[in-house]
């Protein structure tokens, strides 16, 4: 029986691996099209959105009461709670270990693009939502594929196609099991905590907030979201300043070696510049999600006073996961010399703020690792939520909070490498229909985001408009 599941986990593995390879290049490619269809909305807005991101922050809003669930700020922290997770941490290691230094140059260029998917999910997730009967607002992908396509048909297939492998990924995936088992290994290792004792912690943390809904959610993202973030760049910032010296040398090595192989030395064994551009490219798409259509789902529930409004939120989304957080983690390995080491993954950056901070590195590590993976664990209920609601109606909630809590447990206690890939697998089959409706649908985002921007050339002139209302 050993050898089959052995031998199982190589297959899955295996076909994960190949899906992937050709989704990386249709990630990109979406994203670039979507670029060249919004006039690179992502550079020419980028500050509009951090004037938004920071109103956010200070609790402003704009004009009065709107249709939705929860604030613009509240929706992007819900998001990012969801999109934040573990790989910012381990997973950029890993791009270093196998990729090289190059790998960081490939992943900002994915971020690059994948700000202009974002910004066309968020808008289009608003533009298409609907309310249940209950009064709640419904939106992500399945919405704007039902709502947004002119043939029925087509839609009628594609819709439920993108719910069931979304509500998949959700409960076996990246976004429940795999988050709770990430948890309970590092604080195992870390300081001794058995794993099933953090099961019970992970399970009841969760719990307690997924029974309140999106409010409670989104209530709890924008609290945590913010600090979480502020721990682990603010002392991010402080090992970067101890090595600030080799600043330059670090930047010299990541353009040098996007285009250059990176030769073996030390623990590090080499890697040619594919590699490095696949596994920037695999970590920059994977890690902010842009194109898998799960963010769109938490955008949709926003306040907002203008799809644009939240696309703009999404920009900064991508912004915030990739080209700092991500960014962030490969400076510092980078810096510290640690990518040389031999070490992989969570350990590689936990040796780095440690060589810094003895004691308190690596406790920053396995805070931000808990941070990270307990928000991804909340973020992504939600979405799992409305892919269920979507095919079975509000009647599934409950039994779906219980089953989602009970299987966050599971995932602290056992080994899930199979569990992973075939959730891998699930993400791939998620995208695939999401892709499609942002290619069929880049018309629409083109169209409104030029209206919308013709007639606020200013973020200002809207604002003010908003007021008056």
């Amino acid at each position: 029986m050993q050898g089959f599941y052995q031998q199982l986990t190589v297959w899955v593995t295996q076909v994960s691996d190949h899906i992937w390879s050709y989704m990386l290049f249709v990630l990109f490619a979406a994203g670039f099209w979507l670029s060249l269809r919004t006039g690179f909305v992502q550079f020419r807005r980028l500050g509009d959105s951090f004037k938004l991101m920071f109103a956010g922050l200070l609790g402003r809003r704009s004009g009065g009461k709107r249709e939705g669930d929860i604030s613009p700020f509240a929706a992007l922290s819900t998001a990012l709670a969801a999109t934040v997770g573990n790989g910012n941490i381990g997973g950029v290691a890993t791009a270093l270990f196998t990729g090289g230094p190059g790998a960081i140059f490939w992943m900002w260029v994915c971020g690059s693009v994948g700000m202009a998917t974002k910004f066309s999910e968020a808008l289009l997730g608003v533009k298409f939502r609907e309310k249940y009967p209950d009064g709640k607002i419904a939106g992500g992908p399945m919405y704007y594929i039902k709502n947004g396509f002119k043939n029925a048909a087509f839609a009628r297939v594609l819709a439920p196609i993108f719910a069931v492998c979304g509500a998949f990924a959700t409960l076996f995936g990246t976004g429940n099991m795999m988050q709770a088992n990430q948890i309970s290994l590092a604080f195992n290792s870390q300081f001794g905590i058995p794993k099933i004792v953090m099961g019970i912690i992970v399970t009841t943390l969760v719990g307690l907030v997924v029974i309140g809904g999106i409010k409670r959610i989104g209530a709890v993202a924008e609290k945590v979201v913010p600090a979480m973030l502020f721990i682990y760049l603010g002392v991010g910032i402080i090992v970067l300043l101890v090595h600030i010296t080799v600043i330059p040398q670090v930047f010299a090595l990541i353009f040098k070696h996007a285009f250059t192989p990176a030769a073996a030395a030390g623990g590090f064994l080499g890697a040619t510049v594919r590699k490095g551009m696949q596994m920037g490219f695999r970590r920059g798409l994977l890690s902010n999600e842009a194109g898998l259509g799960s963010a769109p789902i938490a955008h949709a529930a926003a306040q907002t006073p203008s799809p644009v409004h939240q696309g703009l939120m999404g920009v900064g989304e991508v912004f915030i996961d990739t080209l700092l957080v991500c960014s962030m983690t490969g400076l510092i390995n980078l810096s510290t010399g640690m990518w040389q080491s031999g070490l992989n993954g969570t350990a590689m950056t936990a040796a780095s703020f440690s060589k810094v901070l003895p004691v308190f590195g690596g406790l920053v590590v396995a805070l931000s690792s808990f941070l990270f993976g307990y928000t991804t664990l909340i973020g992504w209920y939600y979405y799992g939520e409305q892919c269920m609601k979507y095919l079975f109606g509000i009647k599934v909630t409950y039994p779906y909070r219980v089953i989602y809590v009970i299987l966050c447990f599971i995932g602290s206690i056992i080994s899930i490498e199979l569990v992973f890939y075939i959730g891998d697998i699930a993400n791939a089959f998620m995208a695939l229909p999401n892709l499609i409706a942002l290619f069929v649908l880049s018309g629409t985002v083109a169209a409104t985001a030029k209206e919308f921007f013709q007639k606020y050339p200013r973020l200002e002139l809207f604002e003010a408009d908003q007021q008056k209302s």
